[in-house]
Parts: C-alpha cells; sequence; structure tokens
C-alpha cells in the first residue's frame, strides 16, 4: 500500500495548487468540476489511477484522479495556432487524498506550453492560465 499520506508531501511546482483539509475526493471533484464549467471547462476524460493500479498491476495505491479538462474556444485557438500542440492538451487536473483531506493541482498551462516554443500560443496559455487560477481560487475558499 502507498502510504505517504503527508500534509507536507512538496506539490508541483508546474501546477496550481489547492489543499483542501477535511474535504473527500468526491466533494473536492464535484467543485472542481463546478468550477472549471464556470470558466468555460468541461471535462473530457476522468481516470481514476487507483483503480487502474489496482486492475493492472495489482498495487493498492491511495485515491488518485486525473480530469481532462477542456475549454473548447480556448484549444481551438491553440490547435489553429499550432496543430501539434494538441500533444499538450487537454489541460490535466490531479485530484488526490492527502493527510484528512483532498489536494488538488491544476495544470499550469504556461509552463506546459514552453515546450511548444511557439509566440503565437503564449497569449492561449496566459488566458488559460489566468481560468485556471480562478478554478484554484474558488475551490480554495
Amino acid at each position: 500500500m502507498e502510504t505517504r499520506n503527508v500534509a507536507n508531501d512538496p506539490l508541483p511546482d508546474y501546477g496550481y495548487n489547492a489543499r483542501l483539509p477535511g474535504v473527500s475526493l468526491a466533494e473536492a471533484k464535484r467543485r472542481v468540476t463546478e468550477a472549471l464549467k464556470e470558466q468555460g471547462f468541461g471535462v473530457l476524460t476522468e481516470i481514476d489511477v487507483q483503480a487502474t493500479l489496482k486492475a493492472k498491476l495489482g498495487i493498492d495505491f491511495r485515491p488518485y484522479v486525473i480530469l481532462g479538462a477542456c475549454n473548447p474556444a480556448l484549444a481551438e485557438r491553440a490547435l489553429a495556432a499550432d496543430l501539434g500542440v494538441g500533444l499538450l492538451l487537454p489541460c490535466n487536473v490531479c485530484l488526490w487524498e492527502d493527510a484528512g483531506g483532498t489536494v488538488v493541482s491544476l495544470v499550469k498551462p504556461e509552463a506546459m506550453l514552453e515546450a511548444a516554443a511557439s509566440p503565437s500560443l503564449r497569449p492561449i496559455a496566459d488566458e488559460a492560465g489566468r481560468r485556471l487560477r480562478a478554478v484554484q481560487e474558488r475551490i480554495a475558499k
């Protein structure tokens, strides 16, 4: 069984992060999905990492979910600027149980798009980042 479950686990600097003490993963997922919707994102995919690792490898792991979020207008603008950017889409949101609560980490589009090195993508990444920061702020309240 995955035993690291400490409130001081480092959070990724390539994500917008929120610790939600006392909030279940299910409730955090509901809040995130609602806040994403307010910012024009829908959830295209959901991966239950805990269930997948158990089924495929027989490994017990903490509850951990990856949501693939997409804002269609921003995705269309990014793809129009650079078709290869599809490799970096959608915007992932990870949720995991941690020390009596849930951690939510939303990808920083600005950090991801540095790999593309396309100046025309910068304003799109900046806008996506502003929207995802608004999601982070909303769920952290």
